[in-house]
């Protein structure tokens, strides 16, 4: 996952602003909320939390095949 420093958040100010921290989400789709200086939370808009579940679920195989099957003519060139 690639972290926007612009999407970090102190542990005291997501506790203390929460609601500043949610409308962030809602511009950025995630916050990562920092403790001790260190990533330790990240918050995410829920329908991103499900794009990326079903993403997860999906099976391997199937994906691989539709990636080659869509892009057949680049991977032929490719192989000359």
């Amino acid at each position: 996952m690639l972290v926007d420093t612009a999407n970090l958040v102190s542990m005291t100010e997501a506790n203390q602003n929460f609601s500043r921290v949610a409308r962030m989400v809602d511009e950025k789709g995630s916050v990562v909320i920092l403790r001790n200086n260190q990533p330790r939370y990240v918050l995410l808009d829920f329908d991103q939390l499900q794009q990326d579940e079903t993403f997860a679920d999906a099976d391997v195989a199937t994906l691989g095949a539709q990636i080659i099957a869509d892009h057949r003519h680049a991977f032929e060139v490719l192989a000359q």
